[in-house]
C-alpha cells in the first residue's frame, strides 16, 4: 500500500484515500452535521451509510466557505477523525497530496501548512490545483486523444463553491487565463430552497434534503423559452410536473420522488427524437391513466410534499444565464470563450476542442449538449468544438492525484517537513509553481 495520502479537500465532500489506487477509500462531506436528534455536532460518516439518517433540518457547520478554507480549527477536527478513523493512517510516517483551489491567498496557505505539518506531522507534502490533475487523468486514460497529443486542455470544474475555466498546458494552469463563475453547487441547492419555499412548503432549513431533490429532479433546458411554456401547463398535461415527498421522521427518515417514472417522462420524451408524437402521446395516456387508479390508493394525509415544475430547469440555467437572475456574472459559454481568449492564438482551435468537464455539478442531464449549444455561436465557424466529461466528474481530480502520486519521482517534488521548519510557509511552496 502507498504511504501517500490523496486528499482532494472539496467544499461538499472530501475524498481521501492511498495514492496509485483506482478509487478514493472514503468519500463523506466536508462539514459537522447536527440532526435533530442530536445534541452535539457529529462528524460526517461515509456516503453510503449517511444515508439512513434523519437528517430533517440537521445543522450544518463547513470549515469552507466560497471554495477557501476558514476554519481550520474545524477542519482539523474533521481531517483527525478521517486519518485516524476513517482511513486508518499515520501521518507522521506519510506523505500528503493535497487540493488547494486556484488563487487562494497566503495567509490561507499558511493555515493549510500549519495544519499538515504542524498539527498533524506529515513527513512531506505536495499541493496541487484540480484542473492540472484533471489533465493528468484524462491524458493518461486516453493516451492517443488530443489532450495527450497536444498536452493541452480546457478543464471546466463546476464544483460546491464555484465554477473555472481554466487552461491547462503541459500539466500546468495558465493562472493568468482561468475565469471564475462564483456560483456552484451550493448555490443552486440554496436557490432550489428559496423556490420551494416561496411557493410550497418552507425548507430553509433542509440542506440535506434540497440536495438529494436537486440531484434526483434537476435537469439542464435546451430551450428554456419551449419548457416555460410547457411548465405552465395544466394538470396532466405539464410533462414538467413532479412530486417530491419529505420524511415523515417515523416511517420514512428519507425524502423521495413520489413516481420516479413520471419524473422522468419529459426527459424520456425529449431525447428520445426518433418516437414519433403520436405513440408518445398515447404512451403518456395510459401512464396517466395507470397514475390516477396508483394515487387513489396511495393518498397519505401525513406526508409533506410538493411539485416541481419549472424549478426543475431553473435552478441549472443559473450557471448559463447568471444575468437572468440579476446576478453580474458571464455565463458559462462566455466565460470559456474569455479564457481561451487570454491564452496565445495558437492554442485557441486545441482548447476549443479538448473541453473537459469536471465537477459533480455537471452531472446534470444534457449539460453538455447545453454547453455545446450556447458556445457554438460565439467560437469561430472553422474552429472544433468537443467536450468530454469525465467518467466520474466528482472523483475525476482524486484519480489525477493518485495518479501523480504513483509517479517515481513524487517524493523530488514535495516539501519536506524539515524544508518546512527552515524556510516556512511561502518560501517552501515556491515549489509547487503557484
Amino acid at each position: 500500500m502507498s504511504n501517500v495520502v490523496v486528499l482532494d479537500n472539496g467544499g461538499g465532500l472530501i475524498k481521501a484515500g492511498h495514492g496509485g489506487e483506482r478509487d478514493p477509500t472514503v468519500v463523506v462531506p466536508n462539514c459537522l452535521y447536527r440532526p435533530l436528534s442530536s445534541k452535539k455536532f457529529l462528524h460526517p460518516s461515509p456516503l453510503s451509510s449517511i444515508t439512513s439518517e434523519d437528517l430533517t433540518s440537521a445543522a450544518v457547520r463547513r470549515p469552507i466557505d466560497r471554495g477557501y478554507l476558514i476554519n481550520p480549527d474545524l477542519e482539523r477536527d474533521i481531517w483527525s477523525h478521517l486519518f485516524s478513523s476513517l482511513l486508518h493512517v499515520n501521518p507522521s510516517t506519510s506523505s500528503l497530496l493535497l487540493t488547494e483551489p486556484l488563487f487562494s491567498l497566503p495567509s490561507i496557505q499558511r493555515s493549510t501548512d500549519e495544519l499538515v505539518f504542524e498539527d498533524f506531522g506529515f513527513n512531506s507534502l505536495f499541493v496541487a490545483d484540480s484542473p492540472s490533475l484533471v489533465h493528468l487523468y484524462e491524458a493518461s486514460h486516453r493516451p492517443d486523444g488530443l489532450v495527450s497529443k497536444a498536452q493541452c486542455s480546457l478543464v471546466v470544474d463546476c464544483g460546491f463553491s464555484f465554477t473555472h475555466a481554466a487552461p491547462v498546458f503541459q500539466n500546468f494552469t495558465l493562472n493568468y487565463a482561468v475565469k471564475r463563475i462564483d456560483l456552484g453547487g451550493k448555490a443552486l441547492t440554496n436557490y432550489l430552497k428559496e423556490l420551494v419555499s416561496y411557493r410550497a412548503v418552507n425548507v430553509m432549513d433542509e440542506t440535506f434534503i434540497m440536495d438529494d431533490v436537486k440531484e434526483k429532479l434537476c435537469f439542464v433546458s435546451l430551450d428554456p423559452e419551449r419548457d416555460l411554456q410547457m411548465a405552465r401547463k395544466p394538470g396532466r398535461q405539464n410533462l414538467l410536473r413532479c412530486t417530491y415527498v419529505l420524511p415523515d421522521g417515523v416511517s420514512d427518515t428519507k425524502g423521495f420522488v413520489k413516481d420516479s417514472e413520471a419524473a422522468q417522462r419529459y426527459l424520456a420524451l425529449t431525447d428520445g427524437v426518433s418516437r414519433r408524437p403520436v405513440e408518445a402521446r398515447k404512451e403518456m395516456d395510459q401512464t396517466e391513466a395507470a397514475e390516477k387508479s396508483e394515487d387513489r390508493r396511495r393518498i397519505d394525509l401525513t406526508k409533506t410534499e410538493f411539485d416541481l415544475t419549472n424549478e426543475r430547469f431553473l435552478v441549472p440555467e443559473m450557471i448559463f444565464q447568471p444575468a437572468d437572475l440579476g446576478m453580474n456574472e458571464a455565463g458559462l459559454a462566455e466565460c470559456i470563450v474569455r479564457a481561451v481568449n487570454s491564452c496565445h492564438p495558437y492554442l485557441h482551435p486545441v482548447l476549443y476542442e479538448s473541453i473537459i468537464l469536471t465537477g459533480g455539478s455537471t452531472l446534470f442531464p444534457r449539460f453538455a449538449k447545453r454547453l455545446e449549444k450556447d458556445l457554438r455561436p460565439l467560437v469561430p465557424d472553422d474552429y472544433h468544438v468537443k467536450i468530454t466529461t469525465q467518467e466520474d466528474p466528482i472523483l475525476g481530480v482524486w484519480r489525477g492525484g493518485s495518479l501523480l502520486a504513483s509517479s517515481p519521482d513524487f517524493e523530488s517534488i514535495c516539501v519536506t517537513k524539515a524544508e518546512y521548519e527552515e524556510l516556512g510557509s511561502a518560501r517552501s511552496r515556491k515549489r509547487f509553481f503557484h
